[in-house]
């Protein structure tokens, strides 16, 4: 087992938590937070009978970060060791590895699932440990996974539980929680520091000096563009969008096109529309919210990228599509008429996205210049994560100079979604040097530890001061750059800095709650979190309260798309607390199945069957789940609207539904629908 050498800052920030209080470490990113932790964890686990770690992560490839470059070398040969992810099979006897293991690196959704089971060989209780160490612990606060297990372990605490664990809070940005002033920055703090029961925040002091010149900050540059001088691409768009508003026939609709205003304007109408049953309405709107998609695409990357998701969306309505009606054939007339304009434009590279050039610029002036460049290019979503990628690809400048780039994105079961493998194997081989550049969303802003990495691009980012930081703490080499390429009319220069300002204003509310008074600060603690406990319950009672509104018999489940009325809400069961289903079985009459749907992760009780779409119109509905041999039609309710007495909405998740929903029964199910058992 490696031997832990602290640096003087490290050393510093640790000793309260030596002592067995619970505070939060402050520290820049490269400051050596988790090795602090792993040190702080030896000694609990040498110090403290039938000691348990439990260290949760937020992102799902630090978990084998953390295990393989931090606590396993250090701890490994002496106590057991073991990393859980979503893709582990261990996450499913939990309760198992936890009693024979001595640290357990998870995610927290992992251990919140844990405390939440009912399974034996699942659930564990917060007593089972004697420390939690929490990466990126600013996450712990409104309704993250964080927060839901620390606001357990604080109401346990202010009723009487004696036996909880430590708590060992890690950050490199508290934030100031959207406040712009110090008080209301300052009260953030303290809502963190409660909701993490922190008894203080450590940060380095006695060896200032020495953290700065083993953490050095990166060269921030802002790389400004001009204005495109002519968008005929953009405005061929903006001319279809307008003819779409005509055919409307809407005079008070918000028509400022290619701005994140007029998507949100237009997901609002799309509702509208829904709770009218205006067909015309809601499905404009959704057509519109496409083209403005475009316009958001063509303002970040390539025209040729906006054509090619407009493309892919008609394509594949046209595939699943059925049942059309006159403002379908409008919609899809719009864009077949002008699809050959599009294109043309779309070729001028005179009128190409400036900020390309640029970005091509940044690239060029750092890999050229250093041979073993190491870079992160942070851009907003997946779709432009992908073009900027067919970009580079495209490109033979930057092909020339030996760019290796790969797009690292968030885990899920989405097609665009990457697997957690993918995203393990991508960070590895950028590790390794095969890789040297990464094109990432957020995914990548928390925790990814390269110390080479000597360029982090922002580009095109609307985000808070957290974000700012976190992207910027990923350049650790000496030297680094931190670029922010954005145009010089554009809200990007605005906003970082006004993150800056936020930066700033975030230290000094931090400094002043580490000069409070300890009785004073231990008192604000305890009425925040009795005051958040209240809360709590109280929301909770407004929350059973909606769901309780109506009988689930009164209220009817209409497709969002064709207003076809085709389940009641007693039809609706839930199953494993993860998935609602249609146990009617009348149901099949209402919809189509379509492909096998394909999964890169296996499942316990049940394995993902063919997709459905709607009888009459072919909108997607959702998938059929093989739940222990039993195929059941598993609905996504953002794909229909309620109908009640009071009229039709829409919801966005099961969780908003007003009507409670019955825990499905496997035994009771199988005897009703097969009777020859």
């Amino acid at each position: 087992m490696e031997e832990i050498q602290l640096y003087g800052y490290q050393a510093e920030v640790v000793r309260p938590a030596l002592d067995g209080r619970n505070i939060i470490i402050w520290l820049p990113t490269g400051g050596g937070k988790t090795r602090a932790a792993v040190y702080v964890a030896k000694r609990h686990l040498e110090s403290k009978r039938e000691a348990k770690v439990a260290v949760l992560v937020n992102k799902v490839h630090l978990v084998d970060q953390h295990f393989s470059k931090e606590f396993h070398p250090f701890l490994g040969s002496q106590y057991k060791v073991v990393p859980i992810s979503g893709e582990s099979a261990e996450k499913d006897f939990f309760s198992v590895v936890v009693k024979s293991s001595d640290v357990i690196i998870c995610t927290a959704q992992i251990l919140e699932n844990a405390l939440k089971s009912t399974e034996e060989e699942k659930h564990v209780k917060l007593t089972d440990f004697t420390l939690l160490i929490i990466d990126e612990c600013h996450h712990t606060q409104k309704e993250t996974v964080y927060n839901k297990i620390m606001g357990s372990y604080v109401e346990q605490k202010l009723t009487g539980e004696m036996n909880l664990p430590q708590v060992l809070g890690l950050t490199a940005s508290l934030g100031t929680g959207g406040a712009k002033t110090f008080d209301g920055a300052k009260k953030h703090i303290l809502q963190v520091c409660a909701n993490l029961d922190a008894s203080a925040i450590m940060s380095s002091e006695e060896h200032a000096v020495e953290l700065q010149q083993r953490v050095p900050r990166p060269i921030k540059k802002y790389d400004i563009v001009q204005e495109r001088l002519k968008d005929p691409f953009g405005d061929h768009v903006k001319f279809m969008m307008q003819t779409i508003h005509e055919f409307m026939d809407l005079e008070d609709v918000f028509n400022d096109f290619g701005t994140q205003e007029y998507e949100a304007s237009v997901v609002l109408l799309e509702k509208k529309g829904v709770e009218r049953r205006n067909r015309q309405l809601a499905q404009c709107a959704l057509h519109l919210r496409q083209y403005n998609n475009a316009l958001l695409i063509n303002d970040t990357v390539r025209m040729v990228d906006a054509l090619n998701v407009l493309d892919d969306f008609y394509s594949d309505e046209k595939i699943k599509r059925i049942g059309l009606d006159a403002t379908d054939w409008f919609l899809f007339g719009l864009f077949e008429e002008n699809r050959t304009e599009l294109k043309a434009l779309a070729g001028m590279a005179q009128h190409e996205n400036p900020k390309l050039a640029q970005l091509e610029s940044t690239f060029l002036q750092q890999f050229d210049s250093q041979a073993n460049s190491r870079g992160i290019l942070f851009t907003k979503t997946r779709v432009s994560a992908r073009c900027l990628y067919d970009w580079i690809l495209a490109n033979r400048a930057l092909q020339d100079t030996s760019i290796k780039a790969a797009i690292l994105t968030g885990a899920g079961n989405q097609i665009s979604h990457m697997t957690q493998n993918e995203q393990k194997q991508t960070i590895r081989r950028f590790r390794e040097g095969h890789l040297n550049l990464l094109i990432s969303t957020s995914v990548a802003e928390e925790g990814l530890d390269i110390p080479e990495c000597n360029l982090v691009v922002r580009y095109g980012l609307l985000t808070n001061e957290i974000a700012m930081q976190q992207a910027s703490g990923r350049a650790r080499a000496q030297g680094s750059v931190y670029s922010v390429v954005a145009l010089e009319t554009g809200r990007e220069i605005k906003r970082e800095k006004t993150n800056e300002y936020l930066e700033e204003l975030t230290q000094r509310a931090i400094h002043e709650v580490q000069q409070m008074n300890p009785r004073d600060f231990q008192r604000q603690i305890i009425e925040i979190q009795e005051e958040t406990m209240i809360m709590k319950r109280m929301a909770g009672l407004k929350m059973r309260q909606k769901q309780n509104r109506y009988d689930p018999a009164s209220v009817t489940l209409s497709c969002r798309t064709c207003y076809a009325e085709v389940a009641h809400g007693n039809d609706i069961q839930l199953v494993d607390d993860a998935h609602y289903v249609n146990v009617n079985p009348t149901f099949k009459k209402y919809y189509r199945a379509g492909g096998q749907i394909h999964l890169e992760k296996s499942f316990k009780d049940w394995n993902p069957g063919r997709k459905i779409s709607c009888a009459a119109c072919g909108v997607e509905w959702g998938m059929e789940i093989i739940y222990k041999n039993v195929t059941l039609p598993n609905l996504a309710i953002k794909n229909f609207a309620l109908v009640t007495k009071e009229g039709t909405r829409p919801v966005k998740k099961w969780k908003d539904i007003p009507f409670p929903i019955e825990e499905f029964s496997y035994t009771d199910y199988c005897l009703a629908h097969f009777p020859d058992l």
